[in-house]
């Protein structure tokens, strides 16, 4: 290694030995040389417009390590360029002193679930208005108690590294009205919502809806999220009771993308056992959205996610090259075409067992997506949308109109499950 490097490298262990304590381990050079890097040249939308290069400019003083909440949400506040290493495993919902928060610390005085249960049941309360007044004021008040300890708003320039095996876990990094930020080599599990909210307008039949994704992007640009792993940890959804005759949703997206996000790589990440996995666009409504949200999505292995991966509107989203398992009998689709979205699909895998291939697509009041080159265990050519259009209506155009050009290689399809399972995810 150049004496510099080495010498910036010595610099921030020494910066980390006094954040953190000598007894707590500093980060290889080989970390920071990781830590460094920048989005590369032509892959996906983030290598466009100013590209995306995090913190990889920060200096020593700006590398340190994070053990605990308290030392990450010091340390990935502002806009100074920074590297933030996510050491070990982090408990997002905990109080001062570093002890875990359950959902009955952040209820307000006021709210009792029972109570709220039996005010909004449908057969009192109908199904025509959302709930308000005093309870629901309440269950208001609670979820921003809660929201207050476990969302950790993340600043531009900024490169967040997990090393050590990191685990972020009950809480959720917001990227809201933010540029050039990397995400790398952590696992999110379990950003749990204490207080769903309960909309009997939502569907046929009503819904319960949550706040928290595991990484949030809202007004975010240029963003890189690279070999990370998301889960619901040991709290699965299916644990959850069905409440109101509906399931009782504490889980949001693992990573949304909404809210005119716009120049954004999903790449090498592992995402199971989670419902709404990643929203691109969160309303049909035309506006700020329209021109941004380009997204690439590749080399990701979404194993029994039941829907969106993703779910799409309005912008041009390049999905290639993943890795698909959709066996479970709760699973719902894959691709959801929204609202003036470009979907282009390309050699992705898919393992359906009893699913048919003509679920994968879901229409959201989309007209057309690409998808080309997709296999269907066992390795069978299967064109998405004629099956898509053969089981249902309106037909879907087999053209989004458009072609990526920020690539460097795609893969043949028949390659994909075993180089995402190998190389993809945090390690």
């Amino acid at each position: 290694m150049p004496v510099r490097s080495l010498a910036v490298a010595a610099a921030a262990t020494l910066t980390l030995a006094g954040l953190a304590g000598a007894a707590h381990p500093a980060f290889s050079p080989a970390d920071l040389r990781y830590a460094r890097q920048a989005v590369p040249a032509n892959d996906g939308w983030a290598s466009t417009g100013a590209g995306t290069t995090g913190g990889s400019k920060a200096d020593a003083a700006h590398v340190t390590v994070a053990h605990n909440r308290a030392e990450l949400v010091a340390a990935v506040a502002g806009d100074t360029p920074k590297i933030v290493f996510v050491s070990g495993a982090i408990d997002l919902s905990v109080d001062a002193d570093n002890h875990h928060r359950d959902c009955a610390s952040y209820a307000d005085p006021a709210y009792r679930l029972d109570d709220f249960l039996a005010a909004y049941d449908p057969a009192v309360w109908g199904r025509t208005a959302k709930p308000s007044g005093p309870l629901e004021d309440a269950r208001a008040r609670s979820a921003a108690n809660q929201g207050l300890t476990v969302k950790v708003n993340v600043g531009s320039n900024t490169t967040i590294v997990g090393i050590n095996h990191a685990h972020l876990s009950h809480g959720s990094l917001l990227l809201a009205g933010v540029s050039n930020v990397i995400v790398r080599n952590i696992q999110f599990s379990d950003a749990a919502d204490c207080f769903p909210a309960w909309d009997p307008t939502d569907g046929d039949t009503g819904n319960w809806n949550s706040l928290y994704d595991l990484v949030s992007l809202t007004g975010a640009t240029n963003v890189w999220i690279d070999h990370n792993t998301f889960n619901d940890g040991d709290n699965p959804d299916s644990d959850q009771p069905l409440l109101f005759g509906r399931p009782y949703q504490v889980h949001d997206g693992a990573s949304d993308i909404i809210k005119a996000s716009d120049l954004v790589t999903v790449s090498w990440n592992a995402y199971s056992n989670h419902d709404k996995t990643m929203l691109i666009g969160s309303t049909d409504t035309v506006g700020v959205d329209l021109g941004k949200l380009r997204v690439t999505v590749h080399h990701n292995k979404f194993d029994n996610v039941l829907q969106r991966a993703p779910r799409v509107r309005f912008g041009q989203v390049d999905v290639y090259d993943n890795y698909y398992i959709a066996t479970s009998p709760d699973y719902q689709y894959s691709l959801g075409v929204g609202v003036q979205s470009a979907i282009y699909a390309q050699n992705n895998y898919f393992k359906l067992g009893q699913t048919p291939a003509g679920n994968v697509i879901h229409y959201w009041k989309g007209t057309a997506i690409t998808a080309t080159g997709t296999l269907v265990e066992p390795a069978k050519p299967v064109d998405l949308v004629a099956a898509y259009n053969a089981a249902h209506d309106p037909d879907l155009i087999p053209d989004a109109g458009w072609t990526p050009t920020a690539r460097t290689h795609v893969e043949p399809a028949w390659a994909v499950p075993a180089l995402v399972s190998l190389l993809g995810g945090s390690h």
